[in-house]
Formats: C-alpha cells, structure tokens, sequence
C-alpha cells in the first residue's frame, strides 16, 4: 500500500490536491500543459539528486546554521576591498533610527498622509543637494550603475542623440548595468557607448583623445571623480567645458565621502551627477547595502527628464508649519506606467533615511575630518606597500581611499597573493588583472576611516611574508 502523499513542510504547493486545484482554475489537464511552449531539448533529462527534506525546523535552523558558519566576514578579517561596496564606520545611532517601525515598515505607505517620511526623504534629498552644490536630488534607485544609467538616458532624451562617452578605465560591473540601460543595438532606442582612452601616466581622461571623440552626434560624458581605480580627475572642469561646448551633457559619477575634501561636481560644470549611497551610512550587508542616487541643477528641462521621486517642501496655512509632498509624480512610472520617462521600480528608499541622518550626523566640518582622515590613512598605506620588494603602486600621486597595487615584479599572481593573505585573516584588494584594463598583476586596494595604522602595518607585514 503506497504512502499517504505529504505536504513538503516548506513549499505550500506540495499540499495534496493543490496542484490538481491550480489545473482545474486554469482549465489545463496536466501541469506540462503549461510548458507547452518550452522546446522538448529544453528539459532536464536526468532526476534532479536532491537531498531528503528537513522535517523540523529545528533541523532546519542546524543546517542553515551550519552553512552560514562557512562564511568570512569583514568583522572577523581585516578588509581592504573595496570597488562599489565599502567598509565604512556606520554610527549607531543610523541603525536605530532606520530599524523603526515607522519607516522601516512604512516605506510603502501612502505618501498623501506619510507625512514624516516624506519630511525625512526632503532632509535626505536636501543634505545630499549641499554636499554635491546641486538642488534637485531623487530618491535614490538600485545601484550607482543603475543611477548612472538612468542618467545616461536623461541625457539622451535631453539632446536627442544617442551616443555617450565613458572612460576606459572603467568598473566591469558598473559598465554592464550601463550598457543594459543603453539596450542592444539592435533596438530602435540603443545609445551607443564609447570608451575615451586614459593617460597611461596618471589614468585618468586623456583630454587629446576626449577632443577627437566628442561631435554632434554625443549625448553626454560620464566620468568619475575619483574614478573606479581611485584616480582623481584634476582636468573634470576642461572636460565639462569640452562637453558644453559640443552641445553634450556633462555626468559625473562621485563618492559623496570624498566631497569634504574634492570639490563638489557642481563647482566644476557638472550637468547631472549620481553616486553610491552605501558610504552615506548603510553597511555593507553582503552587497544588500548597495543604492544610487541621481542629482541635477534647478533647471526646469531636467526636472521633467527625472524617473523618480522627487520631495518638495511647501508652506502651509498655518504659519510655522511646513507641508512634504511628492513633486512630478506623473512622470515616473508609478504616475503613468510605460508612458513614465522610465521604469522606476522598488528602489532603495529605506537607505535615504539612513543617509538623511548620517550626513546630519557629521555636517560639514564631520565631511572634512572623514575626507582628511581617509587620504591620510590611503597615503600611509601607500608609502608602506611601496616599500615591499617587487610591489609597485601604478598612480601613487593621486587617489582618495582607492589605489592600484602592482605585483609584476613579485613573479606572484593577485589570486596567489589574496590566497595567503586570506589564510593570515586579510583580504587583499580586489583582483583586477583579468578585468581587460592592461594593468597586469593589479589589484585594487581600499583604505578607509576603520583601518588603523596599525591594521596597515599588520596587512603590509603579512605581505611581506607571503612575498618571501
């Protein structure tokens, strides 16, 4: 006598009888019916080799418990990767305030009557807006890349061109979320993307290569400041002026922890600037931390070309007393679906909260002592690194908190390297000598406000070790 059929005590679909409810729903005979459309070489030809199901969820937790154990953390090992995610000191009191309930589960409520969120949105947009000397900021979208790509077509739909500029010496990952806002060639709206050489000598733009590049026919230049490898493009205002001049828009892309030190985007001609908003108070969270934020000058004609929400502050009929509501909403796909000026999506806003209150925390002057301290520390770590035989740092007279470690010379390669340093609780920086960028042995390495002088000395002596 066959077994009773059981319910698999994690997929609700197992239940008996749910399936043969779903067919008979949707007026089909088998669930195969419903694949029909899957070509027959498709399919998986030999059983899945699953294991039992956990019956408990006391076994359940053991064995998840277990897994996790497996898993190396920032905490447990001195980290110096960095590269789009980065290990930045998050003040307590940001953990608290985004872990309330009032915005932690209120994200989605209804923006007519969330008044208190929509005030702390405004602080977030507000704050950002003074940082970057820009005044229209959005509530922030998935990633810097996608930031970045939002923008690009921002530009697009702005100048009616379809061509952008970007550097050559670009994220790998950055630049594949980019090119998937840019669409295939093949469809009708594909922006064309062109990479601008960079000066072997500092990395950064070659201006000689910029010139011959940009025409009638470009839409905008993207470039970073500091840029993906940590450089610092000193030439960003003749680069601005190049872009102006040939009817294109200006994008930077920048680290807004570097903006107590650098100069901000819009004092040097930025058109329209993105970012991160993971060094804004958010942790790391196993890449869950991620978020990028869009920015343009007060300008009617960028205004309207923005996909997002923006927050806007109005007096009311009360004196003293202020109104929040959200601006253009009709222009974003929550307002018009695919007439939006581009798909919106579930975006990252819980991290405006957590950014609205870590640049109220610092201010100004706490920007300064951030920015100070972190090239400080990225310099020392410099001068150490250097110092190991066969180790050569590529650009050594710029960088922010980012900077390229070459080991040519050393006869080691970046994996074996990261290898022993890993077996000695370090990660090394990131491996970039497969990444096309003609760097060689490279990697690049992260120095932030959390590392000590000691945690450099300790990471350069370790080096010196796994180099011997």
């Amino acid at each position: 006598m066959p077994a009773p059929a059981r319910a698999h005590p994690w997929m609700a679909i197992s239940a008996p009888g749910v399936i043969e409810e779903m067919l008979a729903e949707v007026g089909a005979r088998r669930v195969s019916d419903l694949f029909e459309q899957v070509p027959p070489d498709h399919y998986r030809k030999a059983p899945l080799d699953l294991p039992p199901a956990l019956s408990s969820e006391i076994e359940l937790k053991r064995e998840l418990a277990a897994r996790l154990k497996r898993n190396e953390d920032c905490e447990r090992n001195l980290s110096f990767l960095g590269a789009g995610v980065w290990q930045h000191h998050v003040p307590a009191v940001v953990d608290e305030i985004v872990g309330r309930t009032e915005f932690l589960t209120n994200v989605w409520g209804s923006y007519q009557s969330d008044h208190g969120r929509n005030q702390a949105w405004f602080e977030f947009q507000s704050q950002l807006g003074a940082l970057l000397n820009l005044d229209v900021v959005q509530l922030p979208v998935y990633s810097w890349g996608a930031a970045t790509g939002h923008a690009i077509r921002m530009a697009a739909r702005l100048t009616g061109r379809r061509k952008v500029l970007l550097p050559a010496l670009s994220d790998p990952e950055r630049m594949a979320v980019i090119r998937t806002y840019c669409e295939p060639p093949e469809m009708a709206s594909h922006i064309e993307i062109v990479a601008v050489a960079a000066d072997p000598a500092t990395g950064r733009i070659d201006l000689g290569d910029l010139r011959a590049r940009l025409g009638p026919e470009v839409a905008a230049v993207y470039f970073e400041n500091p840029a993906y490898l940590g450089t610092i493009e000193t030439g960003a205002a003749e680069i601005a002026r190049l872009a102006r001049a040939a009817g294109a828009e200006t994008i930077v892309g920048v680290d807004p922890a570097s903006l107590g030190v650098l100069m901000a985007p819009g004092d040097y001609g930025a058109d329209i600037v993105t970012g991160p908003m993971q060094p804004l108070g958010v942790h790391m969270n196993c890449g869950g931390g991620v978020g990028g934020f869009i920015a343009s000058r007060d300008e009617e004609r960028y205004v309207r070309q923005f996909n997002g929400f923006l927050v806007s502050i109005a007096e009311t009929r009360e004196p003293g007393q202020w109104g929040f509501g959200l601006a253009t909403p009709h222009q974003n796909s929550y307002g018009s679906r695919e007439h939006g000026r581009d798909w919106t999506g579930n975006s990252t806003y819980l991290w405006a909260i957590a950014g609205a209150v870590y640049m109220s925390l610092l201010g100004p002057e706490g920007f300064r002592e951030l920015g100070a301290l972190i090239a400080a520390r990225a310099r020392y770590a410099q001068s150490l690194l250097a110092g190991v035989p066969g180790v050569r740092i590529v650009w050594p007279a710029t960088g922010f908190k980012e900077f390229v470690v070459n080991f040519d010379a050393t006869g080691r390669s970046v994996a074996e390297i990261n290898d022993a340093l890993r077996d000695r609780g370090i990660f090394g920086g990131k491996d970039v000598s497969d990444e096309g960028l003609g760097l060689g042995q490279s990697a690049l390495w992260c120095v932030t406000e959390v590392h000590t002088a000691a945690d450099i000395r300790r990471a350069v002596t370790a080096l010196r070790e796994v180099l011997q």
